[in-house]
């Protein structure tokens, strides 16, 4: 981990002495920067956000390696970051940071990482196309999973899956990821709680949350 972390540092380090990044820093990075607020600032900024996002198109190849290139995960356990909401991926880089989420390397590579920086990453997944999972799935089951979908989920996450800045885009995302996601929410188990999530997942059986997954990761 120690050596993971210092072949990270060196990679940022490669990154902040880019042409790309050195002109992004006319805009605020220090820690104390409420993100949200700067998101919404560097966002009605067009000549900013395209510098943070070229900056963040170099940040986020140190990300390929768990969640793919561009944000589309070859590992079916890792969440795709592609097309997610930037809002949304930016309060999740807040919660890693400050312990609400846990994962260690996550967490390490997120604390060296400047408010700016952290804006610069989510600009550049969030503008990513999503590969989706287009293989078949039975469609009796995508029927099922629509179904659930349409009671339980949309309220939150859309009619087409996309979410908001609250809420995550789970279409098209990693099967494997969704269904062990569902069912830690369902059990109330881990450090990733949420009592909206609990509770509309209670009732649901594993062949519930099956259906749901193959509905939602088949989406657009």
């Amino acid at each position: 981990m120690r050596m993971t972390l210092t072949l990270f540092g060196a990679f940022i380090l490669a990154c902040l002495t880019s042409p790309a990044y050195a002109q992004s820093q006319r805009g605020q990075s220090t820690a104390d920067v409420d993100l949200a607020v700067r998101l919404v600032e560097v966002q009605a900024n067009p000549k900013l956000t395209q510098e943070l996002f070229k900056a963040g198109q170099q940040l986020a190849t140190i990300c390929a390696s768990c969640h793919g290139d561009g944000g589309n995960s070859v590992k079916p356990d890792v969440p795709n970051l592609a097309g997610q909401n930037p809002a949304y991926l930016l309060e999740q880089l807040r919660q890693f940071a400050d312990g609400r989420r846990r994962n260690e390397f996550m967490e390490g590579m997120i604390k060296v990482l400047k408010s700016d920086e952290k804006i610069a990453v989510v600009l550049f997944f969030s503008r990513q196309g999503v590969i989706g999972n287009k293989a078949a799935a039975n469609p009796a089951l995508l029927v099922k999973g629509k179904d659930i979908y349409t009671r339980n989920c949309w309220r939150c996450h859309a009619q087409d899956g996309h979410g908001n800045g609250t809420f995550a885009r789970i279409a098209g995302q990693q099967p494997v990821y969704l269904n062990a996601a569902l069912k830690r929410y369902r059990l109330g188990t881990g450090t990733r709680t949420n009592a909206l999530m609990a509770a509309n997942t209670k009732l649901l059986s594993d062949a519930d949350i099956d259906a749901v997954v193959a509905y939602v990761a088949a989406m657009d």
